[in-house]
Order: structure tokens, then sequence, then C-alpha cells
């Protein structure tokens, strides 16, 4: 009997509560949204998974050996613990202790935990490989670089100011995050405001890369929102795009666009980098890898890395950073008043873009020039091709022989670039 009690005892059910219940219940609704309603599934999928393994009672799989003595609450191992940092031998001051200790102390404490037999669990180190080390955000830019045609953007140059405008929902939101916090209903640090702004470039590599350096706390509701609200595009901008234009703005007829050379192409990526790096340093990293797998793209003698880079690698990069931010997707985190404030601080970033680039593209218009559909400037927000095809979409609503696919490719990818300058801002004054 008294081995049955004990297994019972060691079950998830017996160590279940009412945030693990409620995380779980978070994480089933992901999947659903991503396998019935088809939301993003390559992301949404792994992430809501390892939500799911995140979540089991008793399992730790999210935890790092320190983390499961904590919550262990071993009496002898806590009192070596409180010594170690000079504070009373129980949980709370001990996780309060380690939030000032320094790095050296908090790895002696590190090694304290696993030399009594505790290990890091499957998720924690997929999360320090992958994010925790920057690794697998900016492998995905590479991907993306390797997959993206920089040639609209180069034939129609303009549209490059159509991505820049899109950015302002970055900064938008950080000042909403930050009037959230002086009227008392959330409580985000500086830091933590620019890394939920990063949510309106709708580019989930970068604000996953964003989070994991100035809000690590906060990167599971960050990429929740970020994805899910990239999935949501076909749903958010057009009421927007509507009510900021005309019919016959949106009749609009682009000229065709000019073909852009190979040698063009091949330079573009190696200017972009020397150019951005030299002046923002911080933006160097997402940029040059991006860069670097447009390069290998565009350069014509690497075909077998190109295609590794847009494919095997992508998607194998893929798979372990969703899991990893789904280790962040547990009850004590992201259970909160201050999730609530960022999947509305999200929607607010998506909608400042998109009305941005639109507003932007009608008054280029009436500066002169050659005209633009200002449906095109909602582009700007860089999910690529997503947002690119509503506004060919809603172009084909109003003129059936109207196709803006290829123009609005232009800001979508401006848009990419924009996000990744504006992550390097933000690293670079609040980091």
């Amino acid at each position: 009997m008294d081995r049955l009690v004990q297994l019972w005892g060691a079950s998830g059910l017996a160590q279940m509560n009412i945030g693990s219940a409620v995380m779980l219940g978070i994480a089933l609704l992901l999947l659903y949204l991503a396998i019935h309603r088809r939301f993003e599934p390559l992301l949404l999928v792994p992430i809501g998974f390892g939500g799911l393994l995140a979540n089991i009672p008793g399992a730790g799989l999210a935890y790092s050996a320190l983390d499961k003595a904590l919550h262990g609450a071993n009496a002898e191992l806590l009192a070596a613990l409180g010594a170690l940092l000079s504070s009373a031998a129980d949980p709370a001051s001990i996780a309060a202790a380690l939030e000032v200790a320094p790095e050296a102390l908090h790895f002696q404490a590190l090694q304290l935990a696993r030399d009594t037999g505790l290990s890091d669990g499957m998720l924690y180190s997929f999360y320090s490989v992958a994010i925790g080390s920057g690794v697998a955000p900016l492998v995905i830019f590479m991907g993306v670089g390797a997959m993206t045609d920089f040639g609209p953007l180069l034939a129609n140059p303009r549209t490059l100011l159509l991505g820049a405008a899109a950015q302002f929902g970055i900064f938008a939101t950080v000042l909403g995050a930050v009037g959230l916090t002086s009227l008392g209903i959330t409580d985000f640090s500086l830091a933590q405001s620019a890394a939920i702004g990063i949510i309106g470039g709708a580019d989930g590599p970068t604000a996953i890369y964003v989070s994991s350096i100035l809000a690590p706390d906060l990167l599971g509701a960050i990429a929740v929102a970020a994805y899910s609200y990239m999935a949501l595009v076909p749903l958010i901008q057009p009421p927007i795009m509507r009510a900021l234009t005309t019919s016959a703005e949106r009749q609009i007829v682009m000229v065709q666009l000019r073909e852009v050379s190979r040698r063009e192409k091949i330079t573009f990526p190696l200017m972009l980098l020397i150019l951005v790096a030299l002046l923002l340093p911080d933006a160097a990293p997402l940029l040059g890898m991006l860069c670097f797998g447009n390069l290998m793209r565009e350069c014509g003698v690497v075909e077998r890395l190109s295609a590794a880079a847009q494919n095997a690698l992508i998607n194998i990069t893929t798979i372990f950073l969703g899991l990893a931010v789904g280790s962040k997707l547990v009850a004590d985190k992201f259970l909160d008043v201050n999730t609530l404030g960022i999947l509305a601080l999200g929607i607010v970033a998506f909608s400042v873009g998109t009305a941005s680039g639109v507003l932007l593209a009608k008054l280029m218009n009436r500066l002169g020039g050659t005209a633009i559909n200002p449906l095109i400037g909602s582009a700007g927000v860089s999910a690529v091709p997503m947002a690119a095809r509503v506004s060919n979409k809603m172009g084909l609503e109003e003129d059936p022989h109207n196709f803006l696919l290829m123009h609005a490719m232009g800001p979508n990818v401006a848009g990419v670039i924009g996000s990744a300058v504006a992550a390097g801002v933000m690293i670079t004054l609040v980091g």
C-alpha cells in the first residue's frame, strides 16, 4: 500500500495545480490553431507541443538543475544553497538572491545542484543551445535571406521607405508599454517594453532574438503573440487598409518593374551589411546572417549551401526553436496581467505598422512621382510573403487585372531589413 501511495504522490495528477492545467489547455489551443486553422503551423506546432511538455507536473523538462532544486525543496540542498548565497534557506529567498548574484556565484549554485544528482531538463537544454546562445534565430534569418529575392526592392528603391514607415509600429508599442506601466496597469521595464515593441515588426525570429537578450522571462508570451498575429495578418490588415484608402486609390495600376541585374543582386547584400553594420554594430548579427543567406542565393556558385539553408537547416532549427520557446510557456511566467498587456500591445503594433505604411504611400503620391498603390504600404510589416499576398488580394478585389504581388514584395522585404535595424537600435539603447 505504501508503494501505491508513493507512486501516486510521484504522478503528475497528484502534483497538478490550476496553473499547470490552464497552461496545458493553452498549449492544446495553440496546437488546434496550428493544425485545424493553419495559423503559422511550422512554429505553433512545436511551440504548442513544447508547452505541453513544459507543463507536465513533476517532469521538470523546462527547468535547470537549480530550478529543480528550488521546486523540490530538499532541505539539505536548500541549506547549502542558502549558505552559498548568504540568504535564508527557503526557495523564495534563494531565488531572490540568485537574481542579483554575480554570474560566477550563479554557476557555483548550479554546480552544487548538479552534484546532488539533479540534471537539466530536456527543454531547458534545448533553450540554452537554441535561444540562450542566440544561435537559432540567427540561423533562421540566414535561411530567410536564402529564400528572399531583393529584386522588387532594387527595381523600385522608393519602397524601402514604405518598409521603414511600417516600423513605426515598433516604437509606438514601446511607448504604449511604458504608458501602461506608468498607469500601474502592467509592470514592464524599459528593456521589456523594447522587446514587446519588436512584435510590431511582424518578424518572429527577430522578436525571439531581441526577447532572449532584453526580456527572457517574457519570451514565451512575446513569441506566441508575434506568431499568432502574423498568422492573423489576413484578418487584421484589410479593415485598416480599406479605412485609410479610397476605391480609386486601391485601383491605381503600378508600372512594370524593371529587370534587376545579377551584379546588383550580388552587390546589394554586401553594401547593405557594410553600411548598416558600420553605423549600428548591434544590428550586425541579424542583418549579417540575412545578407549572408541572400549572397549564397544570388552568387550562383554555392547552390548546395543555399539549398541547405533554405530547406533542411532552417527546418531542423525551427523544430528546436519552437520547442525551446514552448519551454517558456509555464504558469508562473505566462499567467499574469503582463501577458494580457503583451497581447493587447501586439495588436496595436500590427495596426500602427500597417497604417503607417499605407499613409506614407498616400503621402508619396501627393508629393508627386510615379504613382504608388497605397495597398502595398501595408506590406511593410515583414510578414513575408503573407502581407504582400494580402495587398495583392485586395488590389484584385478592386480590379481583377491589377496584380500587385511583385510590387508589394519590395516593401515586404524592406520590412525584414527594417525590423533587423530596429532590433539593433533597441539593443543598443536599452540592452
